[in-house]
């Protein structure tokens, strides 16, 4: 029998978008044209393959049957074909599409942006939200090249590596009235604070750090971006514990200072993960260790 390769991804579209529309999307083709590939795979397949739902569209028995296969033969596809690509990052014209969670936004995307300008001015780079997990930032369709954060039960078809590890500190205005050029435990807890939550599992990082001190913060306010901090620490008599980068930058506010934590609050990974069909593709390697040498002279001004 022969096989139209082209309808390939246009299956494994709809089976991870379960819905018509956001596969149209994701391809960058009309829904006529979409519905009009998988009639034809329905034909080749003798199979309904998806029935639609109230939200969306269902899988049928056999489409969740053979779609590891295909997911694994178009990984291996990409791998044969792309490995055999010269990549040159001086000459390239690449799009790159990423998704840091906001601390790696703030703290290492403006320094990679840089070396990129320096040694690949032709690439370009668009970024895309995180979410809440990393199921939700494309990566695990190869539709994202990277996701940048803390990476928990990701799916088997991604790879992860680390990236780098950060410590936290505390921050307060300059003239606070209780406070000089160190907090103390007891301090610590009469304090007033701001939470930063990140979304998602991502957040259960600091408040682990803080139960196994034993260490009570009373949150007065919790915001949803490390944005919103700094201007809440400065009119306030509050106290934010954060990413000890994110400090560095914050320190730079004449208003405000960093101060050590009362107790060793330990450090917290930062991964990146990519598909399995990235794996020998040039662009990409060349990429990813721009990313992990960005992140070590980040970490190494601190």
């Amino acid at each position: 029998m022969r096989y139209d390769l082209n309808l390939l991804p246009v299956f494994i579209a709809l089976m991870e978008e379960r819905s018509v529309t956001r596969a149209a999307v994701r391809l960058g083709i009309t829904q006529p044209a979409l519905s009009n590939a998988l009639n034809r795979l329905r034909d080749t397949l003798q199979d309904p393959l998806f029935i639609r739902e109230r939200y969306g569209i269902k899988p049928t028995q056999l489409a969740e049957e053979i779609a590891p296969v295909i997911a694994q033969t178009l990984a291996r596809l990409d791998e044969v074909i792309l490995g055999q690509q010269h990549f040159d990052p001086a000459t390239s014209t690449r799009q790159f599409t990423i998704a840091p969670n906001s601390y790696v936004e703030i703290v290492l995307m403006p320094s990679v942006i840089a070396r990129l300008g320096q040694l690949a001015p032709g690439i370009k780079v668009s970024l895309t939200p995180f979410g809440t997990d990393v199921a939700e930032t494309g990566v695990s369709s190869g539709a994202t090249d990277m996701a940048l954060g803390r990476m928990v039960d990701p799916p088997d078809n991604l790879i992860v590596g680390h990236l780098m590890d950060d410590g936290l500190a505390c921050v307060v205005r300059i003239d606070h009235p209780d406070i000089a050029d160190s907090i103390s435990r007891e301090q610590y807890e009469q304090l007033r604070h701001v939470n930063v939550l990140p979304p998602g599992r991502l957040r259960v990082g600091l408040f682990q750090s803080l139960e196994r001190q034993g260490l009570r913060r009373e949150l007065a306010i919790s915001v949803t971006h490390f944005l919103a901090v700094p201007e809440i620490i400065a009119v306030t008599d509050y106290c934010a514990t954060l990413p000890r980068l994110i400090c560095d930058q914050i320190a730079r506010d004449p208003r405000l200072k960093v101060l050590a934590s009362p107790v060793d609050l330990g450090t917290f990974p930062v991964d990146i993960a990519w598909h399995v069909r990235y794996r020998n593709d040039p662009a990409h390697q060349w990429f990813r260790q721009l990313l992990v040498e960005t992140a070590a002279q980040v970490c190494a001004k601190v």
